[in-house]
């Protein structure tokens, strides 16, 4: 007997299975519904473009489920005749992480039951879920065109148990022996059956049911009278339990939402309803049929290098691929759904699918499509804030990446606002319809804190002159991303820290003075600073703050390249900000005529130090501010 031990985050996600979720069971039956119905998929496209795996499949081969049901061994089997798994595969799929994203899900973890069973198909650990009805399992295998079977067997502890065996026929076979507690539930034929309904009703497969059943022979009114009594046998019955159409073939007009849902369900491993279904049958050149949905909760991996892709191809039915993350564009990876094409070539490879321009021609009207329909969500102002809050961020990237639908992408955007209340977003039509005549660009602050940002020195002008700034508050994307906008309806994008504030009732020959004026304190600030800072000037955009820091905007590129090493986990130094006095503040008209040097020195720093502090940036030395500080309380006491 060959026993190998489980990986690490196996044993632990094995040990909670067993322990801890125990709030929905019978979600079980539909992941291994669901990893059979895969596994017919993938032989059925085999037989149509592997002439060795065709050869050795019966002529009338047709895929199918069978679940067994077995009252008296206190077991559940359910098998299908897939393509099947040899030992790598048994070891890689059930033994260790490879790419089910156990590791995932060990993290993702909330301690809610509830919340955390939710969580199993998602992460494609369903198989595991078995363990939290069975005491023991065994999964008996044979890959199709290959001569060996192999036996798994596990209780779900530590290890498990791995030899060769006998089986005439490629597929799988999942044995199953019940906890007492739960053999009742689960060799029930009503509620095996209500459960295959209820998740699997559109698998495209045949689930069939087998069960014995006890039958009482008839008797013949000669031996009732006798008082004979009437004889019990056991029959073995056979009924397929579910649908088996792939719905997506079918008329909108046939179906109900709950059909729509429950096929979602199945697809998904999601346990709530879509927040969008978006069902689309395309003629013309290209003829493909599209079931689209949009989840109610962003897929937990959706900001995860190694995303899972959410669509599966088809061509004339026949499953092709659901790994192929190229279906739709980055930024529409929490799609979940199917793609159906009538012109593609049942044997498209990879490559060909990044180059064929069928594909091409399906994705960009798929793109169309549900753009449009998450534009017709946004009129329902409750909905789209159920929207925005999980995919906002997505549709971002999508207004940096997808330049033909840019405009779109940029109009579907929510954006806090110095106009819209915190929990409130604005879009940028509304922006520009507050706007007045004059201005021809939409300003914005980017930052990590949104009450930070609300409170910048910055906004002072802005605020005086009634124009309005949006509060980008996730700085990791929206410093890199939204410069690339460039425009929306000829409206430039501008970063209010790298240009010059509007509406600014100043004459040429005004500002000068000022300068002119104030020319020797800020040359002395400038030296009590250094390197610290790349310039010191005389600023117009403060009413109540001494001092801010701004870009100097023609760095704004290089500070855009260095934010995205950083994104990438190489590290860039930060260039020197300009520091930018207000010549109104009392603190700068006292500093002009102060003839300490130590102190000017002091309070250059500490105008310097607050500055960033205010637009939340950290300081280099913060010892050194507080001592700072405190010479200068000391001085003015």
């Amino acid at each position: 007997m060959a026993k190998h031990q489980f990986q690490t985050e196996v044993g632990q996600l094995l040990h909670l299975m067993t322990h801890s979720l125990y709030s929905n069971k019978e979600i079980f039956i539909r992941e291994l519904v669901s990893n059979a119905s895969d596994a017919i998929d993938k032989l059925n496209y085999l037989k149509l473009t592997d002439e060795n795996i065709k050869a050795k499949l019966p002529e009338d081969w047709s895929g199918e489920i069978n679940i067994k049901l077995d009252e008296e061994d206190k077991s559940i089997t359910i098998a299908d005749n897939g393509i099947g798994m040899n030992e790598e595969d048994l070891i890689n799929s059930i033994g260790t992480i490879a790419k089910s994203g156990t590791k995932s899900f060990v993290e993702a973890l909330t301690g809610d039951a509830k919340k955390d069973s939710n969580l199993i198909g998602q992460f494609g650990v369903g198989f595991y879920s078995v363990f939290m009805v069975a005491e023991k399992v065994d999964v008996i295998s044979k890959k199709a065109g290959e001569d060996t079977a192999y036996k798994w067997t596990s209780t779900g502890t530590g290890e498990f148990e791995l030899n060769p065996c006998i089986k005439d026929t490629s597929g799988t076979v999942i044995y199953i022996k019940l906890k007492d507690e739960e053999a009742e539930d689960y060799t029930s034929k009503y509620r095996v059956e209500t459960i295959v309904k209820k998740y699997s009703n559109h698998i495209a497969y045949p689930i069939f049911l087998n069960y014995s059943e006890e039958v009482t022979e008839e008797l013949s009114e000669e031996d009732k009278k006798a008082g004979k009594e009437a004889k019990k046998t056991k029959e073995n019955k056979r009924e397929q339990a579910n649908a088996a159409t792939a719905l997506w073939t079918q008329s909108k007009s046939n179906l109900k939402q709950e059909d729509y849902n429950e096929f979602y369900k199945s697809i998904s491993h999601d346990s709530q309803d879509p927040m969008l279904t978006i069902h689309t049958k395309a003629e013309g050149v290209n003829e493909y049929t599209t079931l689209f949905y949009v989840p109610k909760t962003a897929p937990m991996d959706m900001y995860r290098a190694d995303y899972q892709p959410g669509v599966k191809l088809y061509v004339k039915r026949v499953f092709i691929t659901d790994d192929e993350k190229e279906l739709l564009p980055t930024y529409l990876r929490f799609v979940r759904g199917i793609i159906d094409s009538e012109d593609l070539p049942l044997n498209v490879s990879r490559e060909i699918l990044q180059e064929n321009r069928v594909m091409a021609n399906i994705k960009q009207g798929s793109v169309k499509k549900i753009l449009n329909e998450i534009k017709k969500l946004s009129k329902d102002e409750e909905k789209y804030k159920e929207f925005i809050e999980q995919y906002n961020r997505p549709l971002k990237e999508g207004a940096y990446q997808d330049f033909t639908n840019k405009e779109l992408l940029l109009e579907l955007l929510r954006f806090k606002s110095t106009k819209a209340e915190k929990n409130n977003m604005t879009s940028l039509e509304a922006y520009k319809d507050r706007a007045d005549s004059e201005q021809k660009a939409i300003y914005y602050i980017v930052g990590e804190n949104e009450n930070v940002l609300r409170n910048s020195p910055l906004l002072e002008s802005y605020k005086k002159n009634d124009i309005e700034v949006l509060i980008l508050d996730d700085k990791e994307i929206d410093e890199i991303i939204t410069p690339m906008y460039g425009a929306y309806k000829e409206w430039e994008f501008k970063d209010i820290t790298a240009v010059e504030p509007p509406k600014v009732e100043q004459t040429e020959e005004e500002k000068k003075e000022v300068e002119e004026k104030f020319k020797d304190i800020t040359e002395k600030i400038k030296g009590a600073l250094g390197e610290a800072v790349k310039e010191v000037k005389i600023t117009n955009r403060l009413s109540n703050s001494p001092s801010c820091v701004v870009k100097d905007a023609g760095d704004a590129q290089m500070q855009q390249m260095a934010q995205m090493m950083r994104a990438m986990g190489q590290e860039m130094p930060e260039s020197a900000p300009i520091l930018e006095i207000n010549p109104d503040h009392e603190i700068v008209t006292k500093l002009k005529d102060l003839n300490d040097e130590k102190l000017v020195e002091d309070v250059s720093w500490v105008l310097l130090d607050q500055a960033k502090l205010s637009e939340g940036m950290e300081i280099t030395d913060t010892v050194a501010f507080a001592q700072r500080l405190s010479r200068i309380t000391a001085k003015a006491l």
